[in-house]
């Protein structure tokens, strides 16, 4: 597994946990629901900024994101 499908991998995870639809979830991030779904399937390069977006709609930090097994 690739590190954009990590990324996106534990995006889906954190977003199921949350109960958030993709729908939802693109509202409160501001980023368009196909970009997620790209996101999460290891489609996209993501920038920083989309990160963070993500992260904080996720209401997450980097630092406990990506301190997960998965990254490692």
């Amino acid at each position: 597994m690739n590190i954009k499908e990590k990324f996106g991998f534990e995006v889906k995870e954190r977003q199921q946990q949350k109960g958030y639809s993709i729908d939802y979830l693109a509202n409160i991030s501001n980023i368009d629901r196909t970009y997620i779904s790209d996101i999460e399937k290891g489609k996209r390069n993501v920038s920083i900024e989309i990160i963070e977006k993500i992260l904080s709609a996720l209401d997450t930090d980097f630092g406990a994101f990506f301190n997960n097994k998965i990254f490692k």
